[in-house]
């Protein structure tokens, strides 16, 4: 049953990221709405369940905030390091640094929608289980998951393009999302993971989303196209998952 219900998050992942493909002549109103939805999935999703699963203190400071704090300055090292890497490499192949994607590092791109697939695979051992708690709580489960798989697919597929990664590259990944909830929910057939750990894992992976969001996605929205629209846009992103949270709440 739950493989089955994990079939819905493969479809609802494809959805989003078909959505992104399909609007890149308003790519400033897909970044905007990326930027809200992947703010909204960290401060209303990501951040409480960590609290929640990884309660415990490290120095008067709870351990998922650690985590959340610790995975935003990977993600800024990372990308810094690999931006010096490609800067470098421009220079002694005389393309300077800002050549064909402002100086962005496509491993970035790679990296990120990775994390991304890595988390709906979390989803699917979310989804098998709260099964095997019960059908009731399964199906609530279920329906959060492949409510926000949507985002998941939307945002894998914007992130990966907008890092200057070939259109089959971000499909790839995109694919990739899809099948992790599958995948996850299959392997609570086998295992489970502790619950502190999970929450561990959330606030790692919601302070490496939060950068994105903050340091790259909405700047670049607002690059070219610093609209009224676009900011609207990021507000209903927000308001999505607020919705979706309530809902399966």
């Amino acid at each position: 049953m739950a493989v089955f219900v994990a079939l819905g998050a493969f479809l609802m992942t494809l959805a989003g990221g078909w959505t992104a493909l399909r609007v890149t002549d308003r790519r400033h109103l897909v970044l905007g709405l990326a930027g809200g939805l992947m703010l909204g999935v960290v401060g209303l999703d990501l951040l409480p369940e960590a609290l929640h699963a990884a309660g415990e203190e490290v120095f008067g400071v709870p351990a998922a905030l650690l985590l959340f704090v610790t995975g935003f300055l990977l993600a800024h090292l990372v990308e810094r390091l690999l931006a010096v890497r490609q800067a470098a490499h421009g220079a002694a192949t005389g393309t300077g640094e800002h050549g064909t994607n402002d100086g962005r590092a496509p491993q970035v791109g790679l990296t990120a929608a990775a994390a991304m697939v890595g988390h709906s695979a979390m989803d699917g051992v979310a989804i098998g289980a709260a099964f095997q708690v019960g059908g009731g709580m399964g199906l609530t489960v279920a329906l959060a998951v492949i409510a926000h798989d949507f985002a998941d697919g939307f945002n894998t597929y914007t992130i990966t393009s907008l890092y200057g990664n070939a259109r089959r590259k971000a499909l790839a990944m995109l694919f990739a999302d899809a099948a992790a909830p599958v995948a996850g929910a299959t392997s609570t057939l086998f295992f489970t993971i502790p619950e502190r750990a999970l929450g561990g894992y959330l606030g790692l992976f919601g302070g490496v989303l939060l950068y994105l969001a903050a340091a790259e996605i909405l700047p670049e929205a607002h690059h070219d196209h610093p609209t009224h629209s676009t900011v609207l846009c990021t507000i209903a992103g927000v308001a999505f998952i607020w919705l979706v949270v309530g809902l399966s709440g």
